[in-house]
């Protein structure tokens, strides 16, 4: 069995037992470390990540850069591959990062890595679907995630950032009402912190009266959406509204008395 390599796996896990499985399994072959900060599951999270070769620990939900944060001060190693508890790396990605390592460390400080969109029923994702572009692979020393509760992207303090192509697979959809749950959840936090920021007033009437029609437009034409047909105008026009219901809590909030 070739060795595992000197790499911190980590993913932030709330009630994640019925899909954390394959992307635990996904990587625990060949990195060294995998760790899974819980913060409070009740559907067994905590038993079946330590039965697939995963390190649990818990903290308190603070928010998405800082519970991705304390995930990376908690790692054993200096390099890291963040991953979300929906998202399974393609076999490909671990003889991508293998070859990096080849000479000890990797040349380059940080690494991007394509997200793909893929629904529950399918076993490869969309030759067009819905993808991002992040940082996942990084030296902690050089990058560490924002400190921002709605906002978690890696920020390169230092150093060079390149691509791999492998892809992650991204199972994001459960239904549509655990994604209707997620962004009103989301959507509240990002307007407690567009005020506390102290740029609500960039919200006003223009704003609000537009915000579902380009969005709708935005996630279905441009962003990829079209691939899913019907049930992905589905999905964009439920992300649309809460892009509109985020200006609508900014706004309930600035009418509130203190």
């Amino acid at each position: 069995m070739p060795d595992k390599l000197p790499l911190s796996v980590f993913i932030i896990a709330l009630n994640e037992a019925d899909r954390i499985g394959p992307v635990i399994q996904a990587v625990s072959g060949w990195a060294d470390e995998v760790l899974v900060v819980d913060s409070g599951s009740t559907d067994g999270t905590q038993d079946l990540a330590p039965s697939l070769g995963a390190t649990v620990i818990h903290n308190d939900w603070p928010g998405y850069g800082p519970q991705k944060r304390f995930a990376e001060e908690r790692c054993r190693h200096d390099w890291l591959l963040n991953l979300d508890a929906d998202e399974v790396p393609v076999p490909e990605l671990e003889g991508a990062i293998r070859a990096l390592f080849a000479g000890g460390a990797p040349p380059l400080q940080g690494y991007r890595i394509q997200t793909v969109m893929t629904l529950p029923h399918q076993q490869r994702p969309h030759r067009f679907a819905p993808r991002h572009n992040y940082i996942r692979l990084y030296d902690r020393r050089h990058g560490r995630f924002a400190d921002s509760v709605t906002h978690d992207a890696v920020e390169m303090q230092s150093g060079t950032v390149g691509s791999l192509a492998p892809i992650i697979v991204h199972y994001s959809i459960r239904s549509h009402g655990d994604l209707i749950t997620k962004l009103n959840r989301y959507s509240t936090a990002q307007a407690e912190e567009i005020v506390a920021r102290g740029k609500g007033r960039r919200y006003g009437t223009f704003r609000a009266m537009t915000e579902f029609p380009v969005n709708l437009f935005r996630y279905f034409f441009l962003k990829g959406y079209w691939v899913f047909g019907l049930y992905g105008l589905e999905l964009a026009a439920i992300i649309a509204f809460f892009r509109f219901a985020r200006i609508a809590k900014v706004r309930e909030i600035l009418r509130t008395p203190p």
